[in-house]
């Protein structure tokens, strides 16, 4: 089967999405391609974003191909699929000007794994696959005909004013997925380097994937529709992945793993390669001497999830942290020791006293660990928090989400620079 793989020209104008807006690579396409292509399938892979196409560009590329089934994703890159952009204006811009040249029109991402009726009408899409996407992508390539793919797990499916739904999310393998390699010309591209500030790049970014999931279940972390339990990739496979990378120039990589967790075989076989690499992490799951090795590796960037400075807090929040404020404190002065960027990530909360984290915030400055402006939570449907308050997500789940949202704060973060508009005038162009 001839398959083209999508990851739209993305814009966030008006939208609450405040994660990363630069090109990253998309990883679950290119998984899906690896896993497609060993089938024997021929694949097109597109990232409009990075490689700078509109939408007519990436659209005109499909239709070229002529492919039996088009895959688009509904958020940029796995890196993002907790903190989405709930509205879907771009994949459907996409699929919209895509019409009937791309075969079937599937969609993958965060939307449809919690909310498969509604992305179906929205994206006005054949299907969505609900949960990690590339090995169902690989089973509706092998399916005998439309029928037999409808029956294909951890599918949905528009039939007629019906949605088909086949079972729950799935839950990726993920241990054994190959060793991924990006064209030249694309690493060439990414001149970015995610969440690094040490220093200016020096050679392309890239991002890879070393565990999936986390074993925690934070209150604010949207991923129980997919990248839930924790795994580990093998480490042959990730470590051949960056050596190729760095074979190809790159200097610098990001690990997206939700958690990046001390692993010392993986940081030992990186302190004999010249490379950097940023992470994501809690650090109170960090020991000194192991964050003595993490810079050594060439960590040079740390996200760590503290998120409140009162034990009230972290446990309103579901954190499950064993150490208290001082000690945490404490490790990520330790870590700064030894990695030239760490940041602390706050989060809003009533248990908090504006006062307490203005002056612990300066505290930790003074060290050279910076910490944000707490950070309003958005209930992701795919959250705890979205569960607790209106139950399993139904058709309007990200609409209400998004009034909640809008209603609760009279003003956002230090990391967002304009007021969100209304999800409908976002989605103006959307199926309703």
């Amino acid at each position: 089967m001839k398959i083209a793989l999508v990851n739209p020209p993305w814009s966030f104008d008006g939208s609450i999405y405040f994660g990363c807006r630069e090109p990253h690579l998309p990883l679950e396409l290119g998984y899906a391609r690896a896993l497609l292509t060993e089938a024997g399938h021929e694949v097109l892979l597109i990232d409009a974003h990075l490689e700078g196409l509109d939408e007519a560009a990436a659209v005109a590329r499909v239709a070229a191909f002529a492919p039996a089934m088009t895959v688009v994703t509904t958020a940029p890159s796995y890196l993002f699929w907790r903190c989405a952009p709930p509205e879907l204006r771009v994949p459907a811009a996409f699929l919209n000007r895509l019409g009937g040249c791309g075969g079937i029109r599937i969609a993958v991402g965060p939307h449809g794994s919690s909310t498969p009726g509604a992305t179906l009408r929205k994206l006005t899409a054949d299907a969505v696959v609900m949960g990690e996407c590339e090995e169902v992508i690989v089973s509706l390539a092998a399916a005998p005909g439309l029928e037999a793919m409808r029956r294909v797990p951890a599918t949905a499916w528009r039939t007629g004013g019906d949605t088909l739904v086949n079972g729950g999310p799935h839950i990726g393998g993920f241990k054994d997925l190959p060793a991924l390699h990006w064209p030249t010309e694309w690493l060439q591209r990414h001149d970015h380097h995610h969440h690094r500030f040490d220093a200016a790049p020096d050679g392309p970014g890239a991002e890879v994937e070393a565990s999936r999931g986390c074993p925690y279940a934070c209150s604010f972390c949207a991923k129980l529709d997919f990248r839930d339990g924790y795994r580990r990739r093998r480490l042959d496979l990730v470590l051949a992945e960056i050596d190729r990378l760095i074979d190809q120039g790159v200097t610098y990589v990001y690990f997206i793993d939700e958690i990046f967790l001390p692993q010392k075989p993986l940081l030992e076989a990186l302190v004999a390669r010249d490379l950097r690499f940023g992470i994501q992490t809690r650090i109170d799951l960090w020991k000194p001497d192991m964050l003595d090795l993490l810079g050594r590796a060439g960590c040079v960037s740390i996200e760590a999830g503290v998120e409140s400075l009162t034990v009230a807090g972290r446990d309103a929040l579901a954190k499950r942290c064993r150490i208290g404020t001082d000690e945490l404190t404490a490790l990520l002065i330790e870590a700064r020791r030894h990695v030239p960027f760490v940041q602390a990530n706050l989060i809003g909360t009533p248990e908090d006293d504006p006062d307490d984290i203005a002056a612990w915030r300066a505290h930790v400055q003074a060290h050279g660990v910076w910490a944000n402006d707490p950070v309003p939570l958005y209930p992701y449907p795919a959250s705890p928090q979205y569960h607790a308050l209106w139950g399993r997500p139904d058709d309007r789940a990200w609409e209400r989400a998004h009034e909640h949202y809008l209603a609760a704060f009279d003003r956002f973060s230090d990391i967002q620079d304009e007021r969100p508009v209304p999800l409908d005038r976002l989605e103006a162009a959307c199926g309703r």
